[in-house]
């Protein structure tokens, strides 16, 4: 029996069009066959990756040059390595971090490893009806102006449906208060070859965490760390290696490299035909009633506004899905492609064969993205340490979450460690599928 083995074959022979991560699509185009067979560890003549002095050493610098930052890192553990590197570094001791509420859980992870207090900054809700929105320069500016003791700012920038924060506007405001600005850039790390510089490096964020193995030819668990501040590369390695595993997999590494140097040659151009070919696809969308998100986005992601066509997200991916195109993610209000290089035409063309076709009806009411903010009782710390019971959410409201509560996709907390659980924050995790919450006993 392999259970697993197995039901990988059965879902490849689905010959599904993939609009979902890794951003190689498994196309022989992407990564050399014979990959696996290098599979080796820390020889001589390899280097080693947490002390890196060899041929990792030189690959990381010629990613750096491709970033344009003084520093880059290589993390065969995701993007989770490098978000929690990137706390360490700034708030090495604790203390204050400014956060955008939308953030993945490797960063409450972090927060409670290195006794992180949070200070949340509440996207506003300028994309559209059950989105989280962007996160402004404006309540960044007055997070800190009521918080001077704070460390850094963290962001996530783009977020899962590629809606993107003024990055340009928060780096000045953050320059102004003498704080590092850092970005979870997990799903843009294509930014920087687009038609016009998206990255958040290249707008004055001073690191970012990018996920290459979402959207580029990198295989899964593949990311850079980019620090654009000198002084946050000082104990780089020695951040990555307290959270890394000691057994990093060299064939993701090489993959890495080998995506620098295909960003290198070809990355300008294909990603110039991905907008271009992503561009008439949205228009399709749009005029099938599937509009996009409001206001400034990744230009290569689609994201759906199933509702407004009287279609859950959730129905319209079973319908994709019937039809041979499989999604990245769906929700009660939309549905999530992330197209790469490396999806064919033919793969395009089954897509907008696809959306005329879903079953359209009346616009359907849209549950808010994100429940009010709930109130801490104790640090995520305290709680995410603490003795701790599972109990049913039909009985969680007024309890403290030992845990964060989080539908992941998206990536939108409902209660963070330490909160108070509300009926809200309850009825807004119910309808994500969740039936019990971890509370401090």
């Amino acid at each position: 029996m392999t259970p697993l083995y197995t039901a990988l074959l059965e879902h490849q022979r689905k010959s599904r069009s993939p609009f979902h991560t890794p951003g190689h699509k498994s196309s022989p185009l992407a990564l050399p066959p014979g990959l696996l067979s290098l599979d080796y560890t820390e020889l001589p003549d390899t280097d080693s990756l947490y002390e890196a002095d060899g041929p990792i050493l030189a690959a990381e610098q010629a990613a750096a040059r491709l970033f344009g930052v003084p520093r880059t890192l290589f993390s065969a553990g995701g993007c989770t390595l490098c978000i929690q590197a990137m706390l360490r570094l700034a708030a090495p001791h604790g203390g204050k971090v400014v956060f955008g509420r939308v953030l993945h859980r490797s960063a409450v992870s972090a927060m409670a490893l290195l006794g992180l207090t949070p200070v949340w900054v509440m996207p506003r809700a300028d994309a559209g009806g059950g989105l989280p929105g962007r996160v402004a320069a404006e309540d960044v500016e007055d997070a800190l102006r009521r918080n001077p003791d704070a460390k850094a700012v963290f962001l996530t920038s783009p977020d899962y449906y590629g809606v993107l924060s003024d990055i340009r506007a928060i780096s000045a405001v953050c320059r102004a208060h003498g704080v590092p600005l850092l970005v979870d850039n997990a799903h843009g790390t294509h930014l920087r070859f687009l038609k016009r510089d998206l990255h958040p490096v290249s707008l004055g964020a001073s690191a970012s965490a990018c996920s290459a193995h979402k959207t580029l030819p990198v295989l899964t668990g593949g990311a850079w760390l980019n620090l654009a501040d000198r002084s946050l590369i000082p104990g780089a390695k020695e951040a990555m290696a307290l959270f890394g595993s000691t057994s990093p997999s060299y064939p993701v590494m090489a993959s890495l490299d080998l995506c620098r140097a295909w960003l290198e040659e070809h990355g300008r151009a294909a990603f110039s035909a991905l907008e271009e070919r992503v561009g008439r696809v949205r228009r399709l969308a749009e005029q099938s009633g599937f509009p996009s998100p409001e206001g400034p986005c990744d230009p290569v992601r689609l994201t759906l506004r199933t509702a407004k066509a009287g279609i859950r997200g959730t129905d319209a991916a079973e319908q994709l899905r019937e039809r041979g195109v499989e999604p990245e993610f769906a929700d009660a209000a939309q549905v999530v492609l992330i197209p790469s290089p490396f999806n064919t035409e033919g793969d395009f063309a089954r897509l907008e064969r696809a959306l005329p076709a879903l079953r359209r009806g009346g616009e359907l009411p849209v549950p808010a993205a994100l429940p009010p903010l709930p109130e801490a009782a104790v640090s995520p710390r305290e709680a995410v340490f603490a003795r701790h019971e599972e109990i049913p959410l039909s009985r969680a409201a007024g309890r403290v979450a030992a845990d964060i509560a989080c539908p992941c996709p998206p990536g939108v907390p409902a209660v963070m460690p330490g909160e108070k659980i509300t009926a809200e924050a309850a009825e807004f995790l119910s309808g994500y599928g969740f039936f019990t919450v971890k509370v401090i006993k």
